[in-house]
Order: C-alpha cells, then sequence, then structure tokens
C-alpha cells in the first residue's frame, strides 16, 4: 500500500547541511525515525497478499569463529557451558542425590557477542556526527555510563512491512560482485528494472551483492566488501524506504570512497535520513527462487540504548 500524501511529505529530511545530524519530522522525542510510516493499515497490507505456507529465514546461525568486524577490536561471538550432566554428576551444585542427577540430565550456556554480530539491526544510537545522534541527541545530554538513553534498540518496534530484494549481483550476471564495488543508483534502477519490481515508500529495502556465497570465510566476507554507496544510499532513501539491508557486514562497500569519513553511508542513513540498517542478512534462498518481493517480519532484542542488535527476519513470499 502506497503512503499517504501527509505521510509521503514527512519522508525524510536529505540534509540541510551536508554531515550534520536531522531534526526528526516527527517530532522532537522521536527516536525511531521512518519506522513511524508503519501504522496498523501498512501492516495489515502486507500480510494480506502473503504466503505464511513457507517461509524464508533470512537469517545467519552463531557461531564460535563467525565472520565479525573487528577492525576496531570489538569482541566476537562466544558461547560456553554453565552446566552439563556430566559436571552435575560431579559438582553436585544443588545437592541431590546421584540418582536424580543421573536423571536428569541438565545443561545450560552463555552467551557473548558484539552487538553487531551476525544478522543485526544498526540503530541511530551507532553512527552519528559530531557526538549527536539522529534527532539530534547528544553525547552531553543523552549518553549515560552504559548506553545512551536514546535512540537505543529497545525503542525500535517490531517491523512488519512490505519487503523488496533488489538482486544486483543476478543483474550483473554474477554469482557475488566484485570486492569494493559501489552500487549506485543507476545499478539499482536496472536492477529493479529487470526484476520487474517497483520500490514504494514504506519498503523495507534489501540489497543482494552475492557476499553470503563466501560465508564463512571470515578472511573474505569481511574486508573490501561491495555495497552501495551514497548516492545508492540517497536513492533509497527518497524512495521512502524505512528500513536498508544487505547481505554483506555492513550495507555499505568498503573501504569508502570519502576521504573525510570511513562510513558515509552510515552516518548518512543513521544520523541524517533516520532509517536503521539491516547487515548480514541471508538472500540466497530469495535469489534462487526469484523472490523480489515479500511480507518482511522482524524484531531486534530490547537491549537497552544497545547501538544494535541481533534480529531474525523472516520473508513471507506473496501468494501467486
Amino acid at each position: 500500500m502506497l503512503l499517504s500524501d501527509d505521510q509521503r511529505k514527512n519522508i525524510v529530511a536529505y540534509h540541510s547541511k551536508f554531515n550534520e545530524v536531522s531534526a526528526s519530522p516527527f517530532g522532537p522525542a522521536d527516536e525511531i525515525g521512518m519506522l513511524n510510516h508503519m501504522t496498523a493499515e501498512t501492516r495489515r497490507a502486507a500480510l494480506s497478499e502473503a504466503d505464511a505456507g513457507k517461509p524464508f529465514d533470512l537469517a545467519v546461525d552463531y557461531f564460535v569463529g563467525m565472520p565479525v568486524w573487528t577492525d576496531l577490536g570489538d569482541p566476537g561471538f562466544q558461547i560456553w557451558m554453565s552446566h552439563t550432566p556430566a559436571g552435575n554428576m560431579i559438582d553436585n551444585p544443588m545437592e541431590l542425590a546421584a540418582a536424580e542427577n543421573e536423571l536428569v540430565s541438565y545443561s545450560g550456556d552463555c552467551i557473548s557477542l558484539y552487538t553487531h554480530c551476525g544478522t543485526h539491526v544498526d540503530t541511530f544510537a551507532h553512527f552519528g556526527y559530531h557526538g549527536q545522534i539522529f534527532n539530534r541527541f547528544t553525547t552531553k545530554e543523552h549518553l549515560g555510563s552504559r548506553h545512551w538513553n536514546r535512540g537505543g534498540a529497545d525503542k525500535q518496534p517490531p517491523v512488519l512491512a512490505r519487503g523488496v530484494m533488489i538482486d544486483v549481483a543476478a543483474a550483473a550476471g554474477v554469482d557475488m560482485l566484485p570486492d569494493s564495488h559501489a552500487i549506485g543508483e543507476k545499478e539499482l534502477l536496472d536492477a529493479l528494472k529487470r526484476q520487474k519490481t517497483e520500490l514504494r515508500p514504506g519498503d523495507v529495502v534489501l540489497i543482494r551483492t552475492g557476499r553470503m556465497t563466501i560465508w564463512p570465510d571470515q578472511q573474505r566476507f569481511v574486508p573490501n566488501s561491495p555495497g552501495i554507496n551514497r548516492q545508492g544510499a540517497e536513492f533509497l532513501a527518497k524512495a521512502g524506504a524505512i528500513y536498508i539491508g544487505a547481505d554483506n557486514g555492513g550495507v555499505e562497500h568498503t573501504p569508502s570512497a570519502d576521504p573525510e569519513n570511513w562510513l558515509p553511508v552510515h552516518t548518512y542513513l543513521l544520523a541524517e535520513a533516520g532509517i536503521p540498517l539491516l547487515e548480514m542478512a541471508y538472500l540466497e534462498d530469495l535469489s534462487h527462487e526469484s523472490i523480489y518481493e515479500f511480507a518482511f517480519i522482524g524484531a531486534c532484542l530490547k537491549i537497552r540504548g544497545g547501538t544494535g542488535s541481533p534480529m531474525r527476519p523472516i520473508a513471507l513470499p506473496l501468494r501467486s
């Protein structure tokens, strides 16, 4: 369903001044940006033609050694057992009879992870300009000792919207785009034309570069990734996207072509356009079946103030 004229007028704020944080068109208290365009009506419209009989899982699995961006020293994913059946027999932490420990085989585990591991959301707290994040929340007033008090993962609602995959790799006739390949407006339009797909305001837009064909090779997957450039990001923002994602490590191509900004797409979409990002989406199954339009369902963990959060998004193809 298309948005109303009033909703169209609120589609974002493509920066009044270059490289400055935008004030939200939804008011000074807003923390979710373009996700405000989701309404009861748009959610119902997204599901009205969806086929729940064959859901597509767009998430990768989590495991020790999985690819993760570590250039700044952030930790990867770890899992360890806190209880094992054999250990309970030896340690007997509950002081039970041996027969009861033998009968009840109890296991437990713990995890630690950088919140930007695996298939995950980037929130507005993740990137900004000059110590500010989207809607001009500042480090001075809104950053506590543990986390941001504005713009975190806990503020994002569950996302239920029309989804569109733009299969740029398939349109180029390759399994995977070359390293560091920058996707601009023309390539996005060419892929949409090939697919006979149109973008609509309120869409979740996912870009396929083919990077998942080399998952989970850490040495190849993370560095020098293909992805959208700022021009491509502006095109999608101005088309009315409420979420922008990709199958690579960070949506945009790396390394940056901007000598003054090492992640210009992140800063533009998060701080200027008010659009959250979805990274490391698994799009291979959709591509193999040429499914370009679907109902998108996804919710991140409500991590208070989180700059990111794991998500397990689902695509429900449209009924033919």
